[in-house]
């Protein structure tokens, strides 16, 4: 290979392949004379040998075959060189005093040959010809390997997209700086809650089949870890400052370690010399995010473009999981403002509920629950609009509070649905929505069931025998008629759970699966509220991808 392949002009190890000593001499003092490094072999299966031997950052950079050969022909030669991935990109030179027809150089064109020369052949015509090759050839190296960058750019892009979490983030860009400059890499940013600098160390560069070059690369451990705060604004000050867009600067390794030693400790000490340090900003008074490779990375003059193209990429992408972490909180703070902020305490009643919100990466839901002293006794509600949005949440709010208003001018269960199915068909024409309303009568030894499309209440005996109480009509929103609420009666001591579908359906899952085990789990579980409603959310609620509203009451 030559000293450095980007340029064009430099000089290049050549393979000589000709039978005739006297010819391979020749050619191979023209050669030296230029500069060039000469590798020589007498014939095809010589020539051949020597290729496969090579390692790849030594195999010659072009080929010079003598058409006539002992024991194969310079165009079979040609075409087992092309047909090896490994040198399909090796130009290849055809010379010869006797194969000079039209025919000879238009059939040793077709089967691979990048030039065709007929002897006697002057010195400065071969030199020139090995030059032009070498110019494409290389050329093409690096258009391929260029491509073979932006693809590794654009998976790094769509991974730092696709993460979720402050850990999550910095390892994928630590992993796609690695990948795209072939280096050890450092990747630093603010966790999108503001709550830690973490840090990913990929200690390891990639091997011969790196994602550089196109491939897949060995595997290389990520190590995780956090900063001070001030960590990110020190290494900014060196590159980008205050400023907003992408800036690179170049810092001694002893002045990495100093920079990092005090905060991020020795784990990111993980560069031979001198370190390469790309900071990227999107909005003025946002932290940056911060990539880190080996200075030596960037030796060509693409290297440094794509780091940065890649670091924008990872501060959009944190930029984006900040924004949407911001807004998750900030709905979710306003759908719990729609949410009871107390229960009553009533005589012969005692009650527990829990309300979890959905993973933070999920829209937010409709969700409610509800517990009002009414007229006619306790009305335990809890429903669920349908979608997930914010808009989810309004309606979600709307029907509460409607609900209570029907509620407290002390109508039947029955009244109430119709009186709600009614106000979204007015006000909501697109929306649906379950409900499911519990009345406890005073004294607590009877309850009233009406269910609009709802999951069924499940009811605990004091021996510990459950049952659903499955009566139900059609869901709100459809201006349909309800049926009366059913009567239960209920002894001493039951207990009463009421629930949304986030608790129990799983995606995938037949929804009868998931009521059975919570049924099984009732009769066993704890007998105290507050303990029964963490027992149900610890054993159905983990990983949820929904919100949950659970309600338990306990009739004495």
């Amino acid at each position: 290979m030559s000293a450095n392949p980007n340029e064009d002009g430099a000089a290049a190890t050549v393979l000589v392949l000709d039978d005739n000593e006297t010819n391979r001499y020749i050619v191979g003092s023209w050669l030296r004379r230029a500069g060039h490094t000469v590798v020589e072999a007498a014939d095809g299966t010589q020539g051949l040998a020597l290729l496969a031997a090579a390692a790849d950052d030594e195999l010659p950079e072009l080929a010079v075959v003598d058409v006539r050969l002992p024991d194969m022909s310079g165009f079979e030669v040609c075409e087992q060189i092309k047909a090896d991935p490994r040198t399909a990109s090796l130009p290849v030179i055809h010379v010869s005093a006797t194969a000079i027809e039209v025919a000879d150089r238009t059939q040793g064109l077709h089967r691979g040959a990048d030039a065709y020369l007929a002897e006697p052949i002057a010195p400065a015509e071969l030199l020139a010809t090995v030059t032009a090759a070498l110019r494409y050839a290389r050329a093409r190296r690096r258009a391929e390997r260029l491509a073979a960058r932006v693809a590794t750019l654009n998976r790094s892009t769509l991974t730092v997209y696709g993460v979720t979490g402050g850990e999550a983030f910095t390892s994928a860009a630590a992993t796609g700086a690695a990948d795209l400059m072939s280096s050890p890499a450092v990747a630093l940013a603010l966790s999108p809650d503001g709550a830690a600098v973490h840090v990913a160390v990929v200690a390891r560069t990639p091997g011969p089949s790196s994602a550089a070059a196109g491939g897949a690369g060995a595997p290389r451990p990520v190590r995780l870890g956090s900063a001070g705060a001030g960590l990110l604004d020190l290494l900014a000050d060196h590159a980008l400052g205050d400023a907003t867009g992408t800036e690179t600067a170049l810092v001694s390794g002893a002045e990495w370690r100093a920079l990092t030693g005090r905060e991020a400790g020795a784990a990111v000490d993980v560069f031979p010399g001198g370190v390469a340090l790309t900071v990227a900003r999107t909005k003025q008074g946002r932290p940056p995010v911060v990539l880190a490779v080996d200075a030596g990375a960037l030796a060509g003059p693409d290297d440094g473009g794509l780091l940065s193209q890649l670091a924008q990429a990872c501060a959009l992408a944190l930029e984006a999981m900040r924004s949407h972490s911001e807004e998750h909180a900030l709905v979710l703070t306003l759908q719990r403002t729609f949410l009871p902020d107390r229960l009553p305490e009533v005589p012969g009643v005692e009650m527990a509920v829990r309300y979890e919100p959905a993973a933070d990466h999920s829209a937010i839901g409709g969700d409610f629950y509800e517990a009002i002293e009414t007229p006619a006794g306790l009305l335990l509600a809890v429903g669920d609009v349908a979608g997930h949005s914010l808009a989810a949440a309004v309606v979600m709010g709307e029907v509460r509070h409607a609900l209570r208003a029907y509620a407290i001018e002390g109508h039947d269960p029955q009244t109430l649905l119709c009186r709600l199915d009614a106000l979204l068909v007015r006000l909501r024409p697109s929306v649906t929505v379950t409900v499911c309303l519990v009345l406890v009568e005073p004294g607590g030894r009877r309850i009233q069931v009406a269910n609009a499309g709802h999951l069924p209440p499940l009811l605990r005996h004091p021996d510990g025998s459950t049952r659903y109480l499955t009566e139900h009509g059609i869901l709100l929103g459809l201006d349909h008629p309800h049926p009366p609420a059913v009567a239960h009666p209920v002894p001493a001591g039951s207990t009463l759970l009421l629930l949304t579908d986030g608790l129990v359906e799983v995606p995938g899952e037949n929804l009868d699966r998931g009521l059975a085990g919570l049924s099984r789990a009732l009769s066993t579980g704890p007998q105290e509220l507050d303990e029964l409603c963490d027992f149900l959310l610890k054993e159905f609620g983990t990983a949820r991808t929904d919100d949950i509203a659970l309600l338990a009451a306990r009739l004495r």
